[in-house]
């Protein structure tokens, strides 16, 4: 797939504007100023609510979690590593 970028851009460059597009940018920005505003009492409120249920959440998962069994380490250094790799090319004798 051979694709002429500079080609493209330069097209890109020197065609006219779709017209659909004058006036677009005024459009967004009045319609993002005409949206109703938050107040900061709202906005602590809404953060407070979710830091709380972040934190009850965080509980409950912990609280309903079984304990898990101690599991043997894997460690790299360690002496009996079943997966090292000379356990591994050495296969079953």
């Amino acid at each position: 797939m051979n694709i002429d970028l500079d080609g493209l851009l330069s097209r890109l460059r020197t065609d006219a504007v779709h017209p659909g597009l004058s006036g677009l940018e005024e459009a967004v920005f009045r319609r993002i100023a005409a949206r109703p505003q938050v107040s900061t009492a709202q906005q602590l409120t809404l953060g407070m609510v979710a830091a709380f249920g972040a934190v009850l959440l965080g509980v409950a998962s912990n609280g309903l979690a079984t304990p898990a069994e101690a599991s043997v380490t894997l460690s790299p250094f360690g002496p009996s590593n079943p997966l090292a790799p000379s356990t591994l090319l050495v296969g079953s004798r």
